[in-house]
């Protein structure tokens, strides 16, 4: 998603309790930063906030860490993150954003890290194959994130996209993920999960476009 630059976002977010602006430093150590040991859950592509702010404020015994590469969308997370969790009237306590390349995750977290769940909603499906790579569900993304998930970790996965939805059931498969479940039609599988739709959602399904949704474990 495209998103104009906001000028505050930048001093708001190095001004944020809850903002990591250098998270290479925390490589093996989110633990000790949450200082708990809590399960650690983990958001790439945060855009807005809408999800993880929702997610985080209604379970308090979870850690979360959202990642985002720009700016403007982690300063309008930051202010929802905010909003959720003064209606909820809670310190925001167990969850932190942070600014990185989703590419290179592998150089902020490890095993010590333990991450235990990975939501991935609405990421860019690059059509084009020379680009598929990027996909955050591709093969090569996978393996990384193997480096960090703890034993029988899983993967919540989200996409309007059904090329994505098809490839990403194949990619999982050959990384050694087993298909726990998936849908095509997420809006009426009640009992798929406890889901939190997010803008793109509701967009989407608005212009009667069929969610697509699976959950992948980690085989140990």
């Amino acid at each position: 998603m495209r998103i104009r630059f906001k000028p505050w976002a930048r001093p708001e977010l190095e001004a944020s309790e809850f903002y990591i602006d250098n998270p290479e430093d925390y490589k093996g150590k989110w633990k000790e930063l949450f200082k708990n040991n809590n399960p650690i859950h983990l958001e790439l592509g945060c855009g807005k906030g809408g999800f993880i702010s929702q997610l985080a404020v209604y379970n308090p015994d979870i850690n979360y860490i959202a990642i985002d590469l720009v700016d403007a969308m982690l300063g309008l997370a930051k202010r929802k993150i905010e909003e959720e969790y003064k209606m909820a009237n809670r310190k925001i306590d167990n969850i932190y954003i942070t600014r990185y390349d989703i590419e290179r995750i592998d150089n902020i977290l490890n095993k010590e890290d333990n991450i235990e769940r990975i939501y991935i909603n609405f990421c860019n499906p690059w059509p084009r194959g020379k680009h598929r790579k990027k996909r955050l569900t591709h093969i090569r993304q996978l393996e990384k994130y193997k480096l960090f998930l703890s034993e029988d970790a899983s993967i919540y996965f989200k996409t309007d996209d059904d090329d994505l939805f098809n490839d990403s059931i194949r990619y999982f498969e050959s990384s050694g993920f087993k298909i726990e479940k998936y849908t095509y039609d997420l809006i009426n599988e009640t009992s798929f999960w406890e889901n939190i739709e997010t803008e793109h959602e509701k967009m989407f399904t608005e212009q009667g476009i069929k969610i697509k949704a699976l959950i992948a474990t980690l085989e140990s």
